[in-house]
């Protein structure tokens, strides 16, 4: 028989509409970092919900650094600055999830190294330099895989500094880490390390000379050289052009 095929329909419990609706709250301006909600009992008048149920809502709201709740405080829940923290822990669970791809995942981190190396080439100090020259430094004297990816790591967040953008240093930070894990079985890096330093030196010398486009370039197609063999084959090509 034909007609629509339907899906099963998902029970929301009280306390994600608590905590879908302070949320909005917080994101509206309506409460403020500083401010603290109404108290467990005040909350349990205004949602009609049990205390079980208000406590419930303030764990996941504590656990996602919106709130700070004391147990016995009498006041209520303390709303909360964001804080890049936050902001990590938030981007590292969203990173994670299935129905992102390696592909889509790499290819989300070309473009934040592109527009990295852009800002930086625009935007860096001299000290910021000298941390990307230290960091290349660190990865020639590397006696260990670990000790080089350290030293890699450093350098990416150099980058990252320079490019003056916070969100670009906590994004850069959370999908590089979770790409590398998710091929960590595969890297064969002794294979990789010569090249891989001619290739942050290169992209330092475009930094170092203001040539963002030539830098973003360089970086995008580093990345693209390194992840191609665990992707299919074509997958990174549209931002290569």
């Amino acid at each position: 028989m034909g007609g629509p095929r339907f899906q099963p329909v998902r029970t929301v419990r009280a306390y994600e509409r608590i905590v879908e609706q302070i949320e909005q709250a917080v994101e509206s301006g309506e409460l403020r970092p500083g401010e603290r909600l109404p108290s467990e009992r005040d909350l349990m008048v205004q949602f009609s919900v049990s205390r079980s149920t208000v406590r419930e809502a303030l764990r996941v709201l504590q656990a996602r650094g919106m709130v700070r709740s004391r147990p016995g405080d009498p006041n209520g829940a303390e709303v909360l600055p964001f804080t890049p923290a936050a902001l990590h822990k938030s981007m590292t669970t969203l990173a994670r999830v299935d129905e992102l791809s390696l592909a889509e995942l790499v290819q989300f981190r070309m473009v934040l190294e592109g527009a990295a190396y852009l800002l930086a080439a625009r935007l860096h100090t001299p000290s910021q330099l000298a941390d990307m020259d230290a960091a290349i430094a660190r990865m020639r004297a590397a006696e260990g895989e670990e000790a080089f990816g350290a030293a890699d790591v450093d350098f990416h967040d150099a980058v990252a500094r320079a490019s003056g953008n916070k969100l670009i240093l906590i994004c850069s930070d959370v999908v590089r880490s979770i790409v590398l894990n998710l091929i960590a079985d595969k890297i064969r890096a002794p294979e990789l390390r010569s090249r891989s330093i001619a290739h942050h030196e290169e992209a330092l010398a475009a930094v170092r000379a203001g040539d963002g486009p030539l830098a973003a370039r360089l970086a995008r197609q580093a990345l693209s050289d390194f992840y191609s063999p665990y992707l299919p084959e074509g997958a990174l090509d549209e931002l290569l052009e």
